[in-house]
């Protein structure tokens, strides 16, 4: 009966999404991929793949199919310059990181961002609005918002739900003959009383391959005691790229016998975030090597995976040598296994308890409070049960706290946790100007993790452990011309600047060009903002005057003033 429900597990999960052949190229140029659907990113599994554009921005996009725009999309971070079409085949098609729009949007998007003033803007468009046929060109591709280099980041979403579903099931000609590539095994103790190679500490093997399979190097027989979990270091490739991909199946057998496996067709944005389940969370923060697990922890959601019973735990048998065999695919079928031996050998683990430490469990609520901290970790914000350590020690003199060492990042939260600290010896008149900080303790850096000063306490929420200690951000962002040099323009159609900020990060952006906002474009991952000169808002061939005022999350201000003549 479990074989059987397995193998229907695998019908369904591969799905016919229909009309293969519905969608046209989105751009006229061949499509070579730098991501695949469901590929591992940090916090989220890619909901769609990326086309290379010859590495240029420029490249004409197109409508896919008969639709209709019904969202636009413009944002500093995330998909930058996005828009959304409906079809009529109930799915929504989805263009990120453009350079910009067809001049008929680019004119209605640019309207709403004057009536709302403001550069960040998320738009729903009436269905009789923008009407695309098939191959309407319908923006050029950039490198707007978060991307790291020029792409076409698409998307097919199922339109009732949201869900992103896989572009490479609906017969776009991608190439691809390379089967996935396995780097490296990691096998992990997972209960008090299990061992690998006699060792209570999780073992890495590098792998070879021949005679068409993985093995472990030297081929040894692990041994192994209690309840054991095994992850696979892995990326897929697609011909003529050497972008790093992500699989599409992974199966584990133990003799034969299915344990575990999971396909990734579709997921929802509102699991997206157990990818810090799936894999081995505390290996990549420590290698950024990411595993990923032929096992499941109670705490993951995630409705792709399908095991025996077993959740895919290997628990091996006294004196027993079994097979385990790891099965990879790609979208294409493209197949890659690696196989190896496991004995039961049994150990007794010297169990080491701490009285500093608490049992925090994964499904109810946890607190943890002191005289200088409070914490509230909400049901459900964690994988599985794990023992909860906190300790604290002085701070350097620029903090108004101790350190508080909060556990540690190795363990993943999938929901945000309250966190309050106790301020020490903070003036008052610098107390809205107090936030807490992420130290890394190994360089000394710290990073804003927000908050705000209350009652004495800074509290914040965030979505990671970690050491925490409260500190001020007194500093104004810096604003550094690129366009003006002695009062004069030196760019003839826009007039551009650098600005940073130091720590708490910048909230707005204000410019008033001869007395009326102005927009400005933001682009965080370069630093720099930029107006566009615009002859239905500016009048030319006279002075000018601009005040460009940038300020951060603690209320710091710059200003920057200048006459110019245009």
């Amino acid at each position: 009966m479990k074989t059987i429900s397995l193998i229907l597990f695998l019908l369904i999960s591969i799905g016919c999404f229909g009309q293969e052949n519905y969608f046209t190229d989105p751009v006229k140029i061949p499509l070579l991929l730098s991501g695949s659907f469901a590929e591992l990113r940090s916090n989220h599994f890619h909901s769609g793949i990326d086309i290379k554009t010859q590495g240029t921005v420029g490249i004409p996009v197109y409508a896919v199919a008969n639709g209709y725009i019904s969202r636009i999309a413009v944002s500093p971070t995330g998909y930058g310059n996005a828009l959304y079409i409906n079809h009529t085949n109930g799915t929504t098609t989805v263009y990120g990181h453009l350079l910009h729009f067809s001049p008929a949007i680019d004119k209605y998007v640019k309207d709403k961002q004057y009536e709302q003033k403001s550069f960040r803007v998320d738009l729903q468009i009436p269905q009789y609005l923008f009407p695309v046929k098939q191959n309407d060109e319908i923006a050029k591709s950039g490198n707007s918002g978060s991307s790291g280099g020029p792409h076409l980041h698409f998307e097919i979403r199922d339109t009732k739900t949201e869900e992103p579903l896989n572009p490479l099931k609906y017969n776009f000609p991608v190439k691809d003959s390379i089967a996935p590539k396995i780097f490296s095994l990691l096998v992990v103790p997972l209960s008090d009383d299990s061992h690998v190679n006699f060792s209570t500490i999780q073992q890495s093997y590098p792998v070879v391959f021949y005679d068409g399979k993985y093995h472990l190097k030297n081929n040894p027989v692990i041994p192994a005691w209690g309840k054991i979990g095994v992850a696979v270091q892995t990326n897929d490739y697609f011909n003529g790229t050497y972008n790093k991909c992500g699989i599409n199946l992974l199966r584990m057998t133990l003799d034969d016998e299915t344990q575990f496996m999971f396909r990734l067709n579709r997921f929802s944005f509102d699991n997206s975030r157990y990818i810090n389940s799936h894999i081995v969370y505390d290996e990549y923060v420590t290698s950024k090597r990411r595993f990923q697990k032929t096992w499941l922890e109670p705490g993951n959601k995630l409705p792709i995976y399908n095991h025996n019973g077993s959740r895919g735990i290997i628990s091996p048998e006294p004196d027993k040598t079994q097979q385990v065999e790891i099965e990879l695919q790609d979208t294409y079928g493209n197949t890659s296994v690696i196989a190896f031996s496991m004995k039961g050998s049994f150990k007794n683990v010297q169990i080491n308890s701490n009285e500093s430490q608490r049992l925090f469990k994964y499904n109810k609520e946890n607190q943890f409070n002191t005289d200088d901290i409070e914490m509230l970790i909400p049901k459900n914000a964690l994988y599985k049960d794990f023992n909860f350590f906190y300790s604290k020690k002085n701070a350097p003199a620029e903090f108004y706290s101790e350190y508080h060492i909060v556990h540690n990042n190795t363990v993943p939260l999938h929901k945000n946790i309250d966190l309050r600290v106790k301020a020490k010896n903070l003036p008052r008149e610098l107390e809205p100007k107090a936030i807490l900080a992420n130290i890394d303790t190994t360089t000394g850096e710290f990073y804003a993790a927000g908050g705000k000063f209350k009652n004495g306490w800074v509290e914040t929420k965030t979505s990671n452990f970690g050491t925490y200690a409260v500190v001020v951000d007194t500093i104004a962002p810096t604003i550094i011309p690129l366009s003006i040099k002695a009062n004069a323009l030196t760019e003839t159609n826009r007039i551009r600047f650098k600005i940073q900020d130091d720590l708490a990060g910048i909230e707005t952006i204000e410019g008033i060009l001869d007395g009326k906002w102005a927009l400005f474009e933001y682009d965080p991952k370069n630093n720099r903002i930029t107006h566009y000169f615009d002859k239905t808002r500016f009048e030319f061939n006279r002075q000018h005057h601009l005040k460009l005022t940038v300020t951060d999350y603690r209320g710091n201000s710059a200003v920057y003033e200048v006459n110019f003549w245009k």
